[in-house]
């Protein structure tokens, strides 16, 4: 039998993106970004990673209204999946929008399964002190509701955020390889 060790307890991660300048600050530094655009739903990021040994290229939709960072990763070699949900609170201080990630994720294989994953790392986050009670089942209810909701699609996102009123804008240029273009339209928040 195979005895996994306990994950290290970490702070919740608090991110901020300073659309004026261009720079999204995250736990690791402050990097540049290529692309903010603020959409009826909340805001567009897109940005290439460097020297990552797995990602070249990130494109997200922050979406305060469905707590939710849904994130399309452009990978160096073979797809892993085609989405990854951050569950996470976002909110906005002027020109700045902040998001505090609630450590459970989702990752989504368009029309065919989508998994909730860290759940390991929220209950060390809890168990740690970094977290209260409250925003742990908080954080389980949102992640919840979000795969329920993708159940009910199907596993299609488009199709279940559609649902809820939002459409997501996705870049197709350098890093951005398989990318889909849907009309912004009207979104909550």
């Amino acid at each position: 039998m195979v005895t996994l060790a306990p994950p290290v307890a970490h702070p919740v991660k608090v991110e901020r993106h300073d659309v004026p300048v261009l720079r999204h600050h995250t736990n690791t530094g402050v990097r540049a970004v290529q692309t903010y655009r603020e959409t009826a739903g909340g805001l567009y990021v897109s940005r290439p990673f460097v020297g990552h040994p797995r990602v070249r290229h990130w494109q997200a939709h922050l979406l305060p209204a469905l707590n939710l960072v849904v994130c399309r990763y452009d990978f160096h070699g073979e797809r892993e999946h085609d989405y990854h949900l951050d569950v996470a609170d976002i909110w906005r201080e002027g020109a700045v929008w902040v998001v505090r990630d609630l450590y459970l994720d989702l990752l989504v294989h368009d029309g065919l399964m989508a998994e909730i994953v860290d759940t390991d790392e929220l209950l060390a986050a809890r168990a740690a002190g970094y977290l209260t009670e409250p925003d742990m089942h908080r954080a389980v209810a949102m992640a919840h509701s979000a795969l329920s909701g993708l159940a009910r699609a199907r596993y299609d996102l488009q199709a279940w955020l559609a649902a809820q009123g939002v459409r997501l804008y996705w870049e197709a240029g350098p890093g951005a390889r398989h990318a889909e273009v849907a009309e912004e339209g009207g979104g909550r928040g």
